[in-house]
């Protein structure tokens, strides 16, 4: 017998598909049609595939595929993924499929850490290119954002330590505390936290995580700034002697705490007490 078909062209496709070859073997994208056909009928509310970016000739005929099937566009969507460049001691690290020189994600885990890795993939769009320094992951400074805003919850954990050592805890009166808090820096982190909720129902709509590793390093940075007026005028210190005052920093650094610590969770990176 001759080769079957899939007329993908009546469908926004350029021209009609091979799903079985004229020797009966099934061709790559008719097993690319049977893994969606099976996410549907096994109930999928929807299917959203991570393809690399030289893969974007295919969307219109899988695309075509799922509308000769009867499946709702909306049910389909592709994000194309832009390439990684790894970079070692200021040189881009070349890789070559044909002379076998590559680097596996697993042996950059081992090199940076889990979390260095998931939080750096996720502070570009998937649209892209992301240039990867393994240097830079390393260092324990300001420059690295996954050790940056890790950092902030580290601090925000050792403030509340030295809190506790000095007998001062989270105010009752809520609302008396929240009067006291003046300071433009305690303003500013009050408005990014109000953002947070609609942030994560954006990023679940429009497929952008990077959105929230970029909201994470801010409010680490206004947090982090906050922490330092303390280091130039001690009546700018979380923890003082005012402990109406000091009640009332505590709300606002557990607030950004658990929106840091909540974060982090989402892109399955880990929130350490001490650092």
């Amino acid at each position: 017998g001759g080769a079957l078909w899939i007329r993908t062209s009546r469908f926004g496709d350029d021209k009609d598909r091979v799903i079985r070859k004229s020797d009966g073997r099934f061709t790559y994208f008719a097993s690319d049609i049977a893994y969606h056909l099976d996410k549907k009928e096994r109930d999928f509310t929807r299917s959203v595939d991570l393809w690399g970016a030289d893969h974007h000739g295919y969307v219109s005929r899988l695309r075509g595929a799922m509308a000769a099937f009867d499946i709702p566009g909306e049910w389909f969507s592709v994000l194309l993924i832009q390439l990684v460049k790894l970079w070692k001691g200021g040189n881009e690290v070349k890789m070559s499929k044909r002379a076998g020189t590559y680097v596996t994600l697993r042996e950059l885990m081992d090199e940076v850490g889990v979390d260095a890795v998931r939080f750096v993939f996720m502070t570009k769009s998937h649209d892209s290119p992301l240039d990867f320094d393994v240097d830079l992951v390393k260092k324990k400074d300001s420059d690295n954002p996954v050790y940056y805003v890790q950092y902030a919850h580290a601090r925000i954990c050792s403030v509340f330590r030295k809190a506790r050592e000095e007998g001062i805890g989270l105010p009752r009166d809520l609302e008396r505390c929240a009067a006291r808090l003046v300071l433009e820096e305690e303003m500013a982190m009050i408005r990014r936290m109000t953002e947070f909720p609609s942030l994560l129902e954006d990023i679940c709509r429009v497929f952008e995580p990077h959105r929230l590793t970029y909201y994470l390093t801010g409010l680490a940075a206004a947090f982090h700034r906050y922490f330092n007026l303390g280091t130039k005028n001690p009546q700018h210190r979380i923890v003082v002697e005012d402990r109406e005052l000091a009640g009332a920093r505590l709300l606002l650094a557990a607030g950004v705490r658990t929106v840091l610590a909540n974060g982090l969770a989402l892109l399955g990176v880990s929130a350490p007490e001490k650092m």
